[in-house]
């Protein structure tokens, strides 16, 4: 059984909280941030918020969060140039930030909306980007749900054969088709039917050689009566020698063959062979929709019922 280290556990148990307390704590900076700009503390707040830019590690909503309060805190100090940078910087995440009129004086808001125009350009080639991330960030975010389902449809299937003893003692290689070595097997039965093929040619050519003659002879009482034997002429003597010398060679090599075989199969042989696959379920099938539809007649009103499938 194989166990899992455990260092990479308990290192992470370890940085959950480190985590976690640094998400609270840029939560407090900005709700810190958005009280010194109501308390119209602007220099601190344009300070602060343009050094936590400066460091990173920020997310969009928060960097957009931030340019709009060092924007609006320098707009409010007369620093223009500063208020121009963050702006711009802030519509360039944001093409379509609009800034709130009842909490923003008109004159910020004026502000706002001619470096808006200035940047009409610049701004429809952000929203451009914007709508080629956004669809990328779906398309990613739909193949990890469809990634994730098909992980959930997937189990572990396990298949047991059971293989038979007596299956090894079979010849033409039944005992390597069972084990699933085809190849071996196929070596196997080809070479004992060679053999097999070899031998009963071999039996009826020799049978062919085989003559049947009759004779008269005379029995214990003397009376005359007729034998038949069966014989092979001399001058085919040699070829029928041949003819069995090659039958008795095949049968010989026929057991040896299967003997191979069997012993090959004993020494591979197992009584049970477990398979693991992983296998894919397929979708369940999706669940039937009812919609009631509502519309108007010439004495008033109908309603219809529809049942998709």
């Amino acid at each position: 059984m194989s166990r899992c280290p455990r260092w990479p556990v308990l290192l992470g148990w370890l940085l959950l909280p480190l985590s976690v307390s640094a998400e609270e704590a840029v939560d407090g900076e900005m709700n810190a941030l958005r009280s010194g700009y109501e308390y119209g503390r602007y220099a601190d707040v344009l300070e602060r918020a343009t050094g936590r830019i400066d460091q990173g590690r920020l997310s969009e909503p928060e960097l957009v969060e931030l340019h709009k309060l060092a924007g609006l805190s320098a707009f409010h100090l007369h620093r223009t140039e500063d208020a121009s940078r963050h702006f711009r910087a802030l519509l360039r995440l944001d093409p379509d930030f609009i800034l709130d009129p009842f909490s923003v004086p008109p004159p910020a808001v004026e502000f706002m909306d001619g470096l808006r125009e200035q940047m009409a350009a610049e701004l429809d080639l952000a929203r451009q980007e914007k709508r080629l991330r956004l669809e990328r960030e779906r398309v990613t975010a739909e193949e990890q749900r469809r990634r994730v389902e098909l992980l959930a449809r997937q189990v572990t299937v396990r298949r047991v054969e059971k293989r038979g003893m007596l299956v090894n003692f079979v010849p033409f290689g039944a005992g390597q088709f069972q084990q699933g070595r085809t190849g071996l097997g196929t070596v196997f039965a080809a070479s004992e039917g060679v053999l097999v093929v070899t031998s009963l040619i071999s039996f009826f050519a020799y049978g062919s050689l085989v003559e049947t003659s009759k004779v008269t002879v005379d029995d214990i009482r003397g009376q005359p009566r007729e034998v038949t034997f069966r014989y092979i002429p001399t001058e085919r003597r040699l070829q029928a020698r041949n003819w069995e010398q090659l039958q008795l060679g095949a049968a010989i090599g026929f057991y040896a063959v299967y003997a191979a075989g069997v012993v090959d199969a004993l020494v591979h042989h197992q009584d049970e062979v477990v398979e693991t696959s992983i296998e894919t379920l397929p979708e369940p099938p999706a669940a039937p929709r009812a919609r009631l539809h509502l519309f108007p007649t010439a004495g008033g009103a109908g309603a219809g019922f529809s049942l998709a499938f």
